[in-house]
């Protein structure tokens, strides 16, 4: 990591842009339709977010609302915006150019809050990833968004100093890593650098199409995607599902355990809370055994979780500990209709299911909670229109099943991929899902269209795990699938041959698994492992995954 000298800090960014983000945008014409006329997302063409969830409570005389807790930490809004705009001083004066990336690297913690907002304020490109991603995933985030600096919580410098060197002539000009502690409280360079910048600083005059988040996803090929989101993006799904389906209140108190890396996870403890005023409880730990000791103890109103995490706190709840919730949102993977019911027996609470996609940026099929069928994802949240299609990319009318094609006032726009003509079509987001829809508009999720495994949340794409199982020596050929699971909905499996002389048994398995996690983010790796002779194919070697699974 870079030593920080404070007199190499000047703080002048001039009028310099950085156009990398919008350069590398699809072209026009393969974008989605944006709706954008709607009664909630018509904005001005002049907009920085950031002014619009934060400032603006610190404005009307508010800046004394409870904003984030963290453990024995209690953060204001006007305290949260101290820290955003020294964070956005310590950019301007490490050579943050308008439109430049920044790398955000940390568990959910207050600095990691600050971080993504500073950036975003002082017209740069937040890139946040997975605490869990190793130096091999990062290098190819650095080299793909063209990342100059990066912000790393102190305790996970080593894979992202490994990962820049990895990186090395890919990142032109290279890449500074600067490193915070979880609540600026002076354990890192970037901590330094805020202690002597002022409190405060303006907002960049972005514009409201102006990029601001790059959210990286894995794809079915195993190659993450960049997707780009602009200033209004991030409004539009407060003003969208967050108020229209939401509907949570200015004196709510968020909680939820998916990454801030995540945007679902960005949405749900971060720009839904800010959007209205409300208070959130961030977790660094996000096991359910965490969640439930915390909703305990902070007594939150809202939770986000995955349906892994529900059905774990099912099995030590005791009365009274869900009793301060109002609102449960599940997303991240299939609600299964059994857990519903669990849940809503166990607690009385209603569980709000919900589709969304790092490509639209959040939620965009739920019901309200009045509305909810359990088993059933909803229907459209109000701004959006979604639709079934088949493969040949016709209709489907109500009543039948088909590929889920969706659009709005987000879509995707992926970073200089070609996948971006996969994912939009005709004007439509097609998400890669498989959908049933009734006769009254209520949609219901089928299976994947496409290889992703998604576990407790995770999207894991089987791709990328056969290409680290194929790296290991004992391994001559492999197949990575999802299977359906209890508790985690799905898991990784892979079905190997070995190579000659090597013994398929539990040995090899845990050699083979712990090969995995060493080389990619842990979550990824096969929980199952089944050794087999040949893998079935087609009679002109296609790998037949369906016959696996």
């Amino acid at each position: 990591m870079d030593r920080i000298d404070q007199d190499e800090i000047d703080g002048q960014v001039g009028s310099a842009r950085d156009d990398f983000a919008r350069a590398n945008l699809p072209p026009a014409d393969a974008w989605p339709v944006l709706l954008l006329d709607g009664p909630s997302t018509r904005y001005g063409d002049q907009l920085n977010c950031v002014a619009e969830l934060l400032d603006r409570w610190v404005e009307r005389g508010e800046g004394g609302r409870p904003c984030i807790r963290f453990g024995s930490v209690r953060w204001s809004y006007a305290d949260l915006q101290g820290r955003v705009n020294r964070v956005a001083h310590a950019l301007r004066g490490l050579g943050l150019r308008i439109g430049g990336r920044v790398l955000l690297r940390a568990p959910n913690t207050p600095m990691m809050v600050a971080a993504y907002l500073g950036v975003i304020k002082a017209g740069g490109i937040a890139v946040a990833t997975m605490p869990l991603l190793r130096a091999r995933e990062l290098a190819y985030v650095l080299a793909k968004a063209r990342i100059g600096i990066a912000l790393s919580d102190g305790r996970l410098l080593d894979e992202l100093e490994a990962a820049v060197a990895q990186a090395g002539p890919s990142v032109p000009g290279g890449c500074r890593v600067v490193g915070m502690s979880a609540e600026g409280d002076g354990g890192g360079a970037l901590d330094a650098l805020m202690a002597a910048a002022p409190a405060a600083f303006e907002a960049h005059a972005t514009r409201a199409d102006d990029p601001c988040l790059i959210a990286f996803t894995s794809g079915t090929t195993g190659q993450p995607k960049g997707t780009i989101h602009m200033h209004r993006d991030m409004l539009a799904i407060c003003d969208c599902y967050g108020a229209q389906v939401l509907r949570a209140a200015p004196d709510d108190v968020f909680i939820g355990t998916a990454p801030l890396a995540f945007t679902f996870g960005l949405g749900a403890v971060v720009l839904f809370p800010l959007r209205i005023g409300a208070s959130t409880v961030l977790l660094e730990q996000a096991s359910p055994e965490a969640l439930l000791a915390t909703i305990r103890a902070e007594r939150p109103t809202v939770c986000f979780t995955a349906p892994t995490a529900y059905r774990g706190m099912l099995a030590a709840l005791q009365p009274g500990d869900t009793g301060s919730l109002r609102i449960c949102v599940s997303a991240g993977e299939t609600l299964p209709a059994p857990t519903w019911h669990a849940w809503h027996d166990a607690t009385g609470l209603k569980l709000m299911d919900g589709i969304g996609s790092t490509e639209m940026l959040h939620i965009f099929i739920a019901a309200p909670i009045e509305a909810v069928r359990p088993g059933s994802v909803g229907t459209p949240v109000p701004g959006y229109e979604a639709k079934l299609i088949d493969d040949e990319g016709r209709d489907v009318p109500r009543g039948g099943t088909g590929r889920l094609a969706v659009r709005g006032p987000t879509g995707c726009r992926y970073l200089a991929d070609a996948r971006q003509a996969r994912y939009v079509i005709d004007g439509w987001n097609v998400t890669g899902d498989t959908f049933h829809q009734d006769e009254d508009g209520y949609f219901w999720f089928q299976a994947r269209s496409d290889d992703m495994i998604v576990s407790s949340g995770y999207n894991i794409a089987g791709p990328e795990v056969e290409a680290v199982l194929l790296m290991h020596p004992a391994v001559a050929e492999c197949a990575v699938v999802g299977v359906p699971d209890e508790a985690r909905g799905m898991v990784v499996k892979a079905v190997v041959v070995p190579t000659a002389g090597q013994v398929g048994d539990a040995t090899l398995a845990k050699v083979l698994q712990d090969f995995v996690k060493a080389e990619i983010a842990p979550y990824k790796y096969p929980r199952l492992v089944e050794f087999r002779d040949a893998l079935p194919r087609t009679e002109s070697g296609k790998l037949q995954r369906f016959r696996l699974r």
